[in-house]
């Protein structure tokens, strides 16, 4: 009996907990190794990062690899708008010329800056003629224009000083790239190094001994500098960005602590209830170790979503958290036991001198949950119609969610000056700040018919009330091609943008240059760059949510034979990740208590955050999910009835639950503090849904509809015991067999 009991237990999870443990160096050898060799060979091969030209599909991708085949390097455009302060003084006064010649010698007087030119020769005077735009370029690679426009910024500023009547400000790419590093590039640094302490803390005061709550903190750091080396390597293959960085950070740390803290929380638990430390490690390994293994491969299978977006920013977030969690989870199942073993007791060092308060906490903790529960399990239909309820209700706002990529002043609000810029720029001159450009290429760009059709686009444009002009042609005449920057009518606001753009590409083109044989005109922007981006995700949706819907079902469905499981696993998770799309909805969309956030309703939610939070949402909050049924069917199987088996596990899980959950809400809240509205949602969606999962849905919910279904949770048709067992579970005769009084708990020997 006990051979065949030992052979149940010979899960890949007991497996690798058995061996680190019995040859503990040799497993701390190899991660150490593992993780010097991603660092070193990461380091020696560089970072691919993701080409401009490869972001989108669409007509956006075809523009850039025009001029990307055409080798001409566009540069980094900047406008300076010089304006009446009172309305008093018009672009015609001797002053205000005067203001514009400072200006125009100042910049030049830079070095940094060519083709300058005045409004007196482009007409670039608005229609009122209290404004005016003096335009130029910044001279080498415009990716690094910010790092070189501080001294043009200063030298307008000087003209400014001199001119106290008029408001002289400069706007463009360059300037909006130095005002944007500035603003949150620190800012983004605080939060990413500031996740890591606030983790520790957290861990510090759930455990009360220093060196218990480094080992997750130690484990995740070395995932994730594993897994930036690994990022360098793959990026070669699949180009990486920043936003995988972060993401990354993001994902590594809160899951490669909650691995640890599962792990660890149960050997310990063990180890209270009289286990031997061997014997302690080995339960540890089966059972937790199992759910690691179980929920890694889920959070895995849900990020890998992303990698059929076809987006490459999608494609980089996704397979740079991937990687991050298959590393967090092979660590915690291989080097984990090892340092378990090797640390034996002198896991507890470093107790906190308040030990005693904080453990009586954790019981009062438990006990919190067995009252809830009690309550929940008398009344168990009751408790599925008022939770699901409310989270429905919570969800309702989900439905007339808007999304868009956002405006300078919705990502910033008025934080920042040149925000108040680029409104002022878009009054005076309606969609001068982020023109249209029609990338036009012919097989002669001036042939007469060529030229002919240039003109009556330009015409046509602002006839058609797509652009309220001036239209502006710039040839090249060596490569033969020509850009024609249009403003579009509608400006800042992007939804009167797009239709602007829409009749460009539906009604102007194919009438103008549509007509000429071999003529290729693709219209980019960065408001053609919103709407292809909007198109080609919208077209992802479906596939991304289908393919994680159903795996995440799959493996559910073999990791616990019952489909019973497999079903409730993906209802519950909707629901949680409805929730989140709802409160996301309800704060920034209409506003509803975003000062309470720090943030702002800014009418929409930005176009990559609801299918990014559904991946991100359905791989983290399957942890939770597998880890309490895990201790309920392990309960089940140990011969408690399935009422009892619910309250053993969600009560003993409740605990390393709420720390779990705290530090996620925690790390995630960090992100909510940035100056970036963007941000801003991403950390508010994750740490509300964490904090709904590891509570109502785990706490209430679950139980509810377990105990409801009673002995049909096990349940699988007789067709489906053909399919593969992943199950390996502990068996009662495998472990020594532990004392427990009449209340069924566990008595120290």
């Amino acid at each position: 009996m006990g051979k065949s009991g030992d052979s149940r237990v010979r899960g890949i999870a007991a497996r690798a907990g058995g061996w680190s443990a019995r040859h503990r160096w040799a497993a701390v050898g190899i991660w150490v190794l593992f993780v010097a060799l991603s660092m070193g060979l990461g380091s020696a091969a560089g970072r691919a990062d993701v080409d401009e030209s490869d972001q989108l599909k669409g007509e956006t991708h075809t523009a850039a690899t025009i001029i990307k085949e055409a080798g001409i390097e566009e540069p980094a455009s900047e406008s300076v708008l010089v304006q009446a302060r009172d309305g008093r003084l018009k672009a015609t006064d001797a002053e205000f010329r005067q203001a514009v010649e400072a200006v125009v010698k100042a910049v030049e007087g830079t070095g940094q800056v060519t083709d300058v030119t005045s409004p007196y020769d482009t007409h670039t005077i608005s229609k009122d003629g209290h404004s005016a735009l003096v335009q130029f370029d910044m001279r080498g690679d415009s990716d690094t224009a910010g790092e070189r426009v501080e001294p043009v910024l200063e030298a307008v500023d000087g003209v400014q000083q001199e001119h106290r009547s008029l408001r002289i400000e400069e706007i463009g790419g360059a300037s909006m790239m130095k005002t944007f590093s500035d603003a949150f590039g620190d800012d983004f640094q605080k939060a990413e190094y500031s996740a890591v302490p606030v983790a520790f803390g957290i861990l510090l005061v759930a455990f009360g001994a220093v060196v218990a709550a480094l080992l997750p903190v130690l484990l995740s750091i070395t995932a994730i500098m594993a897994t930036l080396g690994l990022m360098g390597l793959v990026s070669h293959v699949v180009p990486m960005s920043d936003t995988a960085n972060s993401v990354m950070l993001l994902v590594g740390l809160a899951v490669g602590v909650d691995y640890c803290l599962f792990y660890l929380r149960r050997e310990r638990e063990e180890r209270a209830a009289g286990r031997d430390a061997q014997t302690a490690l080995r339960i540890a390994a089966a059972t937790s170790g199992r759910a690691i293994i179980v929920s890694g491969v889920t959070v895995c299978v849900a990020m890998a979503g992303m990698l059929f977006t076809g987006l490459a920013a999608f494609e980089a977030m996704g397979l740079a958290s991937l990687m991050v969690v298959a590393v967090a989870m092979v660590g915690s199942v291989t080097v984990l036991p090892a340092l378990l073993s090797l640390l034996g007791e002198r896991v507890e060092k470093g107790r906190l001198p308040f030990l005693r308060r904080r453990a009586k906490a954790g019981a009062d903790g438990s006990r919190f949950w067995t009252a809830v529960l009690k309550g929940v399990l008398a009344k168990p239909a009751v408790s599925v119609v008022v939770a699901g309820g409310a989270l429905l209700a919570v969800s309702l706002p989900a439905l007339g969610m808007k999304t868009q990529q956002l405006t300078l002043d919705q990502e910033f609000g008025d934080s920042l000056p040149i925000v108040q810029t680029y409104n002022r720029l878009n009054e005076a001159f309606p969609g001068g700040s982020e023109p249209a450009e029609v990338v036009v290429r012919a097989k002669d760009i001036n042939a007469p018919e060529v030229k002919s059709a240039l003109a009556e686009f330009r015409a046509r444009a602002v006839s058609s009330g797509a652009s309220g002009g001036p239209v502006e042609i710039e040839l090249h005449d060596q490569q033969n091609i020509a850009f024609v920057y249009v403003p579009l009518v509608g400006g800042s606001d992007l939804d009167k943008a797009g239709a602007s753009l829409g009749k460009l590409r539906d009604e102007v083109r194919p009438a103008t240059l549509g007509k000429v044989d071999g003529l290729d005109a693709p219209i980019t922007g960065q408001v053609a760059g919103s709407e292809d981006f909007n198109d080609q995700l919208s077209g992802a949706v479906v596939p991304v949510f289908a393919f994680v819907v159903v795996f995440a079902f799959a493996l559910m469905l073999l990791s616990f034979r019952s489909l019973t499981i497999a079903i409730t696993s993906i209802v519950l998770n909707l629901l949680s990740v409805g929730a989140a799309y709802g409160i996301l909805v309800a704060v920034f969309q209409h506003g509803w208590g975003a000062s309470l956030v720090g943030a702002e309703g800014v009418g929409a939610i930005i176009t990559w955050l609801p299918l990014f939070l559904f991946v991100i949402l359905f791989g983290l909050s399957m942890d939770y999910h597998v880890f309490v049924v895990s201790r309920i069917r392990e309960a089940r199987l140990r011969g408690r009835t399935t009422k009892d088996a619910i309250t053993h596990g969600v009560v003993t899980t409740a605990g390393v639950v709420t720390s779990a959950a705290v530090i996620m809400v925690a790390v995630f809240s960090i992100f909510g503090t940035l100056s970036m509205q963007s941000m801003k949602q991403m950390g508010v969606g994750l740490a509300a849904a964490v904090l709904i999962d590891a509570t109502i849905i785990r706490g209430v919910l679950l139980p509810a509809v377990m105990a409801l279904l009673g002995e049909r949770n096990w349940y699988l048709p007789k067709w489906m015991h053909r399919l593969p067992d992943l199950t390996h579970d502990e068996s009662p005769e495998a472990i020594a067999p532990v004392t427990r009084d009449d209340e069924g708990e566990p008595v120290k020997v």
